[in-house]
């Protein structure tokens, strides 16, 4: 019996993923089916199950698929600030995730903020449309990212995504 020792980041170490691709590919013409018992962290799994609730889909084929393409994307990486509006995405139905890929900010909003910008850049920018700069970037932030990651969950579930400039 043979072990593996997972790092605390959850990803699959390579020698691992490239023998479980190779293994995966040979699962479809082989009926062998493994059992594997292991204990997981609360906090993944709870993530996994959203993930699997979601997709409408067993937590065993959702599981399935972290082995085969690795982890949803993470969140936890993102600034602090910006973490939860990520984190709730992973509980999204596949419908709402494609809506949040394909959002574009208000023309009228992009071109204020890129005003600011061009002001800001001449130093000609007063208290409060500093401010209101500050904002605007905040939010511009927040839609980017949330833009990125629905997308980015989306290629996980196994959606095939057009080109950047199409979303």
């Amino acid at each position: 019996m043979s072990s593996l020792l997972f790092r605390s980041e959850y990803n699959i170490p390579i020698i691992f993923r490239q023998w479980m691709e190779v293994r995966m590919e040979n699962v479809a013409a082989s009926p062998a089916v493994r059992t594997v018992t292991m204990q997981l962290p609360e906090a993944l799994y709870v993530r996994l199950q959203q993930t699997a609730q979601a997709t409408r889909q067993s937590l065993e084929t959702t599981l399935l698929r972290v082995l085969q393409v690795g982890s949803p994307p993470a969140w936890e990486i993102a600034p602090a600030e910006f973490q939860a509006d990520l984190a709730a995405l992973d509980r999204l139905d596949d419908a709402a995730l494609w809506r949040l890929a394909r959002y574009h900010a208000d023309v009228t909003v992009m071109e204020r903020y890129q005003v600011l910008l061009d002001a800001n850049a001449n130093d000609a920018l007063s208290p409060a449309e500093r401010d209101e700069l500050t904002q605007l970037r905040t939010e511009m932030d927040r839609q980017m990212l949330l833009k990125a990651h629905a997308a980015a969950l989306l290629r996980w579930r196994g959606h095939q995504l057009p080109p950047v400039e199409q979303l």
